[in-house]
């Protein structure tokens, strides 16, 4: 099942995206979900694939305004320096990590699928980051690797829009370059496990106009996805639609010489074969 929300008339609901279009299920669940995250705490997806069994699109896709598949995760969760040779990009002679790096950004640094990720007035020097998200399904502390595929509900996609020369204004963080708002994005929707079985292995790629700038496999992460769960869990208490973001390969345009940012009228694309595309136009900040 692919799990999305959007906007209507002005209201965020959420549905299902179906060939020809996206079944509403914000109120034909018997039982009341005000959303994707409520759904997922319910552990209620066999409802609402019976709800969508058989019915008829209510809208057509390209006419939503598409949201985060989830709106108000708990936690939001990146993991950086995940991919073979992304250590080396930083010609720092450093060893491979032990641990994986990690931050976290607020849900107002990002935008659905198909809505403008924002160039800041104070900064030429937004990048973009595409990577692969799994959506934490039953929570849970202190879980144990051989068991962190079933606390997986899903997938989706993230362009994990940066600020460049933001990251560093502090000592020992990089909060500031990541949480400008509207950078980012997550979409277009959740791809559920049942469906895509989040062991993979999964593709990435990144495209700007068209150009692929990124591109790799799960295969090749440093820390894979039931390490990252297992990890996360030891000190913090996993909930219900938390979201992990899990790394971006090579080629991020802080990395070409000259550096290639992104401008106002570039098209980002994410896609991962099984999931889907994320798209965003960029846009300057009025």
């Amino acid at each position: 099942m692919r799990l999305l929300s959007y906007l209507l008339d002005g209201e965020a609901r959420y549905g299902a995206a179906v060939d020809g279009g996206v079944v509403d299920l914000t109120r034909r669940i018997g039982r009341d979900y005000s959303d994707v995250k409520a759904l997922i705490a319910a552990n209620a997806l066999a409802e609402a694939q019976e709800a969508v069994a058989g019915q008829k699109p209510d809208h057509a896709l390209d006419k939503l305004v598409l949201l985060p598949p989830v709106l108000a995760p708990e936690k939001l969760w990146c993991i950086g320096v995940n991919y073979a040779e992304r250590n080396a990009e930083y010609k720092d002679n450093s060893d491979l990590p032990k641990y994986p790096s990690l931050f976290v950004r607020s849900m107002s640094s990002m935008t659905g699928s198909g809505q403008p990720i924002e160039k800041p007035k104070v900064s030429d020097q937004l990048d973009y980051e595409g990577e692969l998200v799994i959506v934490v399904g039953q929570g849970g502390r202190h879980i144990p690797r051989e068991k962190a595929w079933s606390h997986i509900f899903g997938m989706t996609l993230c362009n994990e829009g940066t600020i460049r020369d933001w990251l560093r204004h502090g000592k020992f963080n990089v909060t500031q370059g990541k949480n400008f708002d509207r950078s980012g994005s997550i979409g277009p929707w959740i791809v559920t496990s049942d469906e895509l079985d989040p062991r993979g292995p999964h593709d990435i790629i990144t495209r700007v106009n068209g150009e692929v700038r990124q591109q790799d496999t799960t295969e090749r992460l440093m820390f894979p996805f039931d390490f990252l769960i297992s990890y996360l869990s030891t000190f913090a208490t996993l909930k219900p639609g938390d979201m992990i973001v899990t790394g971006t390969p090579t080629g991020a345009g802080a990395r070409f010489d000259p550096p290639r940012w992104l401008r106002s009228g570039d098209v980002v694309e994410v896609e991962s074969s099984r999931i889907g595309v994320l798209r965003n136009t960029v846009m300057a900040e009025q």
